[in-house]
């Protein structure tokens, strides 16, 4: 008979794994139950005619001594990633032809005056010191928004200051005004161009502009080329690969191919899951690396209110193109700079403004010899795309392939011989992403990071919880992986699961239940 002390974790994305290694890590009992053929979700890996490329996710941040990423490999048991520092995080294509290159180090101040004038500074100093604080906070891993008593009395000691009076470390008023207003209060007077560069970068790392997007959460998007950006061995799969084994190495279980259709509710509590392969397996306790409405989906009637009273789609957020291009390697004008992001015009998205990264030099897993493998991205509304494909077949693939020229010829102003020196092009519309990821719509991304409540509340049932870029800390590899964390030790602390239990037991029983 299956134990129900084991914790299901429902997705191999990073935040199901974060939480599961780190939980297996702890002593506990996991089974991560992945519907996919490899793990990483949208920071995925994926395999082509001799090609690796990076699903969704193609940026790795946060790899700094100290930083997200050194949290998670201590909480996992991982001595250390696959990963090579990157000199420049990124360099970003203005309309007007600037270029502007992301630095982690000193360089970004001369690169800053060099573009925007000495008028940006007070603009990036506000920026650096406002991440630093936030950055800080992220790493204690805050139960943020609490959902408990205790969990609220413990955000004093976190820092969480601007909400509470906070004994343990002094946050400045203007952190606490920060808190209720958005980027743009910051860059009233500052250049157009500027605002342009920030919006296009809030776009990517917050899901909004800067009209839009609350500044503390804001100034700390901004900061991820100060963040440990690196490249990976294998790409953004590697972090994912990983984890997987972590959890395997404290004898956790991640099993393929397996896809969870139902999660079962008995007297208000979840009980077990269902996969498509007839398994059925009790548990303790269930984390959900999905978005709401695929959860929702999944408990039916017995979902909670909150779930229950989606709409129908997400009404915030996006989807997004992309196109997987096998390349000549001798098209990159400066071979160390493997991610650009190119600005055509407002409004951005939907093709006016792009974002490219290459697989490194370096990384002969990738590509092909003398090739590499790039992955193109732009965000786009998914409505119009089902809407066609539901009822106009035809004008779903016209649109795909004028979105894929559109897409194309902005990113040949970065890569001017990209079409010439390309001899693989995949088109991928949000249809794509919801076959490939199980996210419903296709909508990727999580919710525009508009204010400090914006994220869910992990905990949607007393033994059910969700993590992913649905909750606080949000978007990025980094900060989803701290969600992943944040749920592992609530789970644990809720469910008073013990640190002594193992999985000695049953482990050969649940593999063989599972593979039936």
């Amino acid at each position: 008979m299956l134990t129900r002390e084991r914790v299901v974790v429902v997705g191999a994305g990073i935040g199901g794994l974060a939480a599961a290694a780190a939980l297996a890590q702890r002593g506990v009992k996991v089974t991560v139950l992945e519907a996919h053929v490899y793990p990483g979700g949208c920071a995925g890996t994926f395999y082509h005619q001799g090609y690796r490329f990076d699903a969704g996710a193609t940026l790795a941040g946060g790899f700094y001594p100290g930083g997200p990423m050194d949290v998670v490999a201590g909480a996992a048991g991982i001595d250390a990633w696959p990963a090579q520092p990157a000199d420049a995080a990124m360099t970003v294509l203005l309309p007007d032809g600037a270029r502007v290159t992301r630095y982690g180090d000193q360089r970004r101040t001369e690169e800053h005056t060099r573009v925007f004038g000495a008028a940006a500074a007070p603009f990036f100093a506000w920026q650096e010191q406002t991440a630093d604080a936030l950055w800080d906070l992220a790493l204690r891993i805050p139960p943020w928004p609490p959902q408990s008593g205790r969990e609220a009395a413990g955000l004093a000691c976190t820092g969480m200051g601007w909400l509470a009076a906070d004994p343990c470390r002094h946050l400045s008023p203007a952190l606490a005004l920060d808190a209720f207003r958005p980027v743009s209060a910051h860059l009233a007077h500052a250049p157009a161009r500027l605002r342009l560069f920030v919006d296009a970068q809030l776009l990517i790392a917050a899901q909004t502009t800067s009209a839009s997007a609350n500044a503390l959460y804001g100034a700390s998007a901004l900061d991820l080329p100060r963040r440990g950006v690196v490249h990976l061995q294998g790409g953004m799969g590697a972090i994912a690969d990983r984890l997987v084994q972590a959890v395997r190495a404290n004898r956790g279980e991640v099993i393929f191919r397996q896809q969870v259709e139902e999660i079962v509710v008995a007297h208000g509590q979840v009980v077990a899951v269902k996969t498509n392969r007839g398994s059925e397996i009790e548990t303790a306790a269930v984390i959900a690396n999905l978005p709401p409405w695929n959860i929702a989906r999944l408990l039916g009637d017995d979902a909670p209110r909150r779930l229950r009273n989606l709409p129908a789609q997400p009404n915030q957020g996006w989807g997004a193109f992309m196109a997987y291009v096998g390349v000549d390697a001798t098209a990159l004008p400066n071979p160390n700079t493997l991610h650009y992001q190119v600005i055509e015009r407002e409004p951005l998205g939907e093709g006016n403004s792009v974002f490219l990264s290459f697989s490194p030099a370096w990384d002969a897993t990738r590509a092909p010899a003398g090739q590499r493998a790039l992955t193109i991205s732009t965000h786009t509304d998914f409505r119009p795309w089902w809407a066609l494909a539901h009822a106009d077949p035809a004008g779903y693939h016209k649109r795909k392939e004028e979105y894929l020229n559109r897409i194309l010829s902005v990113a040949a102003r970065a890569i001017p011989e990209l079409r010439e020196a390309a001899s693989l092009i995949l088109p991928g519309t949000p249809i794509t992403f919801n076959r490939f990821t199980r996210r419903d719509w296709g909508w990727v991304g999580g919710f525009p990071q508009t204010n400090l409540f914006q994220g869910w509340q992990p905990r949607l049932m007393p033994n059910l919880w969700m993590v992913g870029d649905s909750i606080f800390p949000g978007q990025s590899v980094a900060a989803v992986a701290l969600g992943g964390l944040r749920v592992a030790n609530a789970l644990v602390g809720a469910h008073r699961i013990s640190q002594a239990v193992t999985a000695s037991t049953s482990m050969s029983m649940q593999s063989t239940e599972l593979s039936k």
